[in-house]
């Protein structure tokens, strides 16, 4: 009897506590980044660690023939060695390259720290110079980021116009429906919700745009670095997604033909490239994460145990009946690119979401408050504005008050 109620309690607790969604998704995330990462791991190590052994060998015995042929002590040479690795920091080559920190040598490399490309070629030497690395590398980035955020809407943007466009002109086609396509764009010019372009469309126009730019740049450093067609494009991912490893490294020798036109060419298709793979990046994240829900949604039927979905402080407007012929292009339940902070993160809103959502009257609210604060009666203003009890931050604020007038 012990037993079966200690297991009826268990079976109880269980019930009662459903696992969170996002602890869930946060613990398969992590393990399938863990195994891709040991994946990742293995195949390199099989695909590069033989050829560092015999680079080591043939570096080994180049030394030996060397300090024979030429009488050098051995000892004196690796003090060399060293002395030419810490001016190798300092950006000095046996080649002749250009000076680092003349003007467009510093300009080149603080658009590398802001763009978090980082390659290495060139570092601060001086205490001063580290130091303001630090404070300026953190604004800039942060800066950078934005811009790119701000990259991945205008594109969307850009398609919703092209989606309603072309509706439009299909209706002019068909001579219906004319009047009302009018009052349509002339009563939501600046409102493009019901156009949001599919997930897919996004990354798949990213994806193009991002493989047009990778080849078109691999063909002007083939041309002017003496670099193969495979190494001008491996270059192009490092430098595009901002890996930066510094092992190719364009624009770096003193004189090139036609100077001028080949850095401005390198520095624009940097440009473009950065913002399409890092607006690519933010694309397939949601992509991985509308898998992972597909996966926990699997796993949930099968272990026939419920997440628990947390509610976030998020907007979640009633949906608006779209005239014929306008689609919510969501694929199923693939969510809008265009909600870019609630789609990467599941919690943040963006400002105008926050700022129509919250309409609500400002007599209403102090109605509200001034009952919770003198512990009247819990009125249920759920249908204002298709919302239960507030939303976003009012609602917390009120539901604390509510909390805490209970409480006394």
């Amino acid at each position: 009897m012990a037993g079966r109620g200690t297991c009826g309690c268990c079976c109880c607790c269980c019930s009662r506590a459903p696992l969170n969604e996002d602890n869930a998704r946060f613990c398969l995330l992590a393990g399938l980044i863990l195994l891709y990462l040991l994946c990742g791991a293995a195949i390199f190590s099989a695909l590069e660690y033989p050829f560092e052994i015999r680079a080591r060998l043939l570096w080994k015995q180049q030394l030996e023939n060397f300090t024979r042929r030429y009488r050098v002590n051995l000892g004196a040479l690796h003090t060399l060695l060293r002395q030419y690795e810490q001016a190798n920091g300092a950006g000095i080559r046996v080649d002749e390259l250009r000076p680092r920190w003349d003007f467009s040598g510093a300009f080149y490399f603080v658009g590398t720290v802001v763009s978090t490309i980082g390659f290495g070629m060139t570092t601060p030497a001086t205490i001063a110079g580290k130091i303001f690395l630090i404070f300026y590398g953190l604004i800039g980035c942060a800066a950078t980021i934005l811009f790119f955020n701000l990259f991945l809407e205008r594109i969307i943007t850009m398609l919703a116009y092209i989606m309603r466009w072309c509706h439009e002109r299909r209706l002019r086609c068909g001579g219906a429906g004319v009047a009302s396509s009018r009052e349509e764009s002339s009563g939501e010019e600046d409102s493009l919700e019901g156009w949001k372009p599919s997930v897919y469309y996004v990354m798949l126009i990213l994806g193009l745009a991002s493989v047009v730019i990778a080849c078109s740049a691999s063909t002007l450093y083939s041309t002017m670095e003496n670099w193969s067609y495979i190494d001008s494009l491996y270059f192009c991912f490092v430098a595009f997604s901002t890996i930066g490893f510094g092992d190719l490294v364009s624009s770096q020798r003193e004189r090139y033909e036609s100077q001028g036109a080949y850095r401005l060419g390198n520095c624009l298709f940097i440009l473009m490239g950065v913002c399409c793979i890092y607006s690519l990046f933010n694309v397939i994240s949601i992509i991985i994460k509308q898998t992972l829900n597909w996966i926990l949604g699997k796993l949930a039927c099968s272990g026939q145990r419920k997440l628990k979905r947390v509610k976030r402080n998020a907007v979640q407007p009633v949906s608006a009946q779209f005239p014929m012929g306008r689609q919510r292009y969501t694929d199923g339940s693939v969510e809008s690119v265009l909600h870019l902070g609630r789609r990467l993160s599941g919690e943040m809103i963006s400002v105008n979401e926050f700022m129509v959502s919250n309409k609500v009257s400002l007599a209403l609210l102090q109605k509200q408050l001034s009952e919770t604060a003198h512990q009247g009666p819990r009125q249920s203003y759920g249908h204002q504005n298709g919302f239960s009890g507030g939303v976003g931050a009012l609602g917390i604020m009120n539901n604390r008050l509510q909390e805490t007038s209970v409480d006394r």
